[in-house]
């Protein structure tokens, strides 16, 4: 388990630390997306070579097990908003990081016209302007989920609102 004081590191560096190609994607997606640094791009890949993983291992089963964790996996990504509801795990694969990155709360402030620019919409969320139904959520790297988004709202003070 671990000591709860240390946590683990969410997220895997590249295995190259200096190739040119990778290291200008990289910084165009940190510039598209408005993150603070790499490793939230980073933790962003992580997950999708989770999933991506996941998906491959359905390849090895057959049969009934196959269905039932293809059905599971393909479930789970629809409630995250990355899959349509009649997807296949070959769907799942052609996942990109982007789509990851588009399920952010600061990228939907941003997508929903509640912020002029992703850093503001990151401000935003880091100042606990922005609600996700009832509840304030202060991380701009929260996920969210499928139907979250008509809940997400930006509550301002007084002072700011008469622009």
């Amino acid at each position: 388990m671990g000591d709860p004081k240390k946590p683990r590191k969410q997220y895997e560096t590249p295995g190259h630390p200096w190739k040119a190609d990778r290291l200008a994607e990289e910084l165009q997606l940190v510039g598209e997306y408005g993150l603070r640094n790499k490793r939230e791009l980073w933790r962003a890949e992580t997950i999708l070579r989770k999933i991506r993983e996941h998906a491959r291992s359905l390849f090895a089963l057959t049969g009934e097990a196959r269905v039932r964790e293809e059905g599971k996996l393909i479930r789970k990504l629809y409630r995250m908003g990355l899959v349509g509801e009649n997807a296949t795990a070959d769907d799942v694969l052609r996942l990109t990081v982007r789509d990851i990155l588009e399920r952010r709360l600061q990228t939907m402030v941003y997508r929903l016209g509640l912020a002029r620019t992703l850093y503001q919409a990151r401000q935003f969320i880091v100042h606990g302007h922005v609600y996700v139904g009832d509840r304030k959520v202060r991380s701009p790297s929260y996920h969210v989920m499928r139907g979250e988004e008509d809940k997400i709202r930006v509550a301002l003070p007084i002072a700011q609102k008469q622009e």
